[in-house]
């Protein structure tokens, strides 16, 4: 950690450092399991009462407390996750998944600062930043599923059985002829952000037509369901200055574009290595049979058996933006 020693841990709390190697090895494999050698006992098969003759001072026996109570926070986190890794397992199999998703670990305390990308940038300054990977040195990726044309019920079953979160960037002209759908979604937990009203090219229209596309979606979100969204991404991920002046006018914070695209069939690649790096984000749609090669459910699994086989977990995108 930035600015901090490292200090060597007392034996008083090795049993600390224990549960934490257990709930490290949930974590980043998934196994959702943890271990502790029995107590020491007498050959009548109790443990051994403490020779006051013998017994350390005070402090140090409220130490031993702080270990336990610190050891039995851990040990309460790891059997929550272990909990939830067997819900998952059996949900994994009902929906064919060839894997059962990893866990993400804990959400980080303080998100950490998002700045635009490389090459991503325009002439102007303080306008929200435009970027396709979160910083993080964690091995989680980030699922976000555009526009709304598809409404596939199995979808919310899926994922909601499975617990992995997504967030949606919605355009009012197909998300309207179902907003009950998407309420569905956000009561589930995924948060739903602006893709404009209509899904025009952005750098085609004035500053007027395009504060109209975002802060008119912004306002048709708020009615329907109760907030604003801080994210905003424009369609075809084409935008100008004029794009994030707009979005900034009317409350965007972040524009979020993507690092891989998910298809049922396949997965397309931004980057030269064709990989995937820890904080990108993946880019989906709203699709069915009728448009690509498959079912919502068959590119869940899809994007899953290649983020799981590359040790991947699906984070909460609000989590760290």
């Amino acid at each position: 950690m930035k600015g901090t020693g490292v200090r060597r841990p007392a034996a008083g709390r090795t049993r600390t450092a224990r549960a934490g190697l257990a709930l490290a090895a949930v974590l980043a494999g998934g196994l959702a399991a943890a271990c502790s050698g029995p107590a020491a006992t007498d050959a009548a098969g109790k443990r051994p009462a403490a020779d006051p003759a013998h017994g350390r001072p005070a402090a140090a026996a409220g130490a031993r407390a702080e270990d336990r109570g610190g050891a039995g926070a851990l040990a309460a986190y790891v059997e929550k996750v272990r909990k939830a890794q067997a819900a998952r397992a059996v949900a994994a199999k009902k929906w064919g998944l060839a894997k059962t998703p990893l866990p993400a670990p804990p959400p980080p305390k303080v998100k950490p600062k998002i700045t635009t990308r490389k090459g991503f940038e325009t002439d102007g300054e303080g306008l929200p930043p435009v970027f396709t990977t979160v910083p993080t040195k964690e091995k989680i990726v980030f699922l976000t599923i555009d526009d709304g044309a598809e409404k596939d019920p199995e979808l919310l079953r899926m994922m909601s059985e499975l617990r992995i979160p997504y967030s949606a960037f919605l355009s009012d002209y197909l998300v309207k002829e179902d907003y009950g759908y998407f309420r569905k979604m956000q009561d589930a937990g995924v948060a739903l952000h602006n893709h404009t009203l209509n899904h025009r090219y952005m750098p085609g229209l004035s500053y007027a037509q395009q504060k109209r596309e975002i802060c008119d979606q912004q306002a048709t979100l708020e009615k329907h369901y109760g907030k604003r969204p801080p994210l905003f991404r424009p369609p075809y991920g084409n935008y100008n200055e004029n794009t994030l002046r707009a979005a900034q006018s009317c409350g965007v914070k972040a524009v979020p574009l993507w690092a891989a695209e998910a298809f049922p069939d396949r997965m397309e690649w931004r980057e030269w290595d064709r990989d995937l790096h820890p904080g990108d984000i993946i880019l989906t749609h709203f699709r069915g049979k009728e448009d690509w090669k498959g079912t919502m459910p068959d590119m869940i699994r899809r994007v899953m058996k290649t983020v799981t086989d590359k040790g991947y977990a699906v984070a909460r995108l609000e989590d760290y933006v």
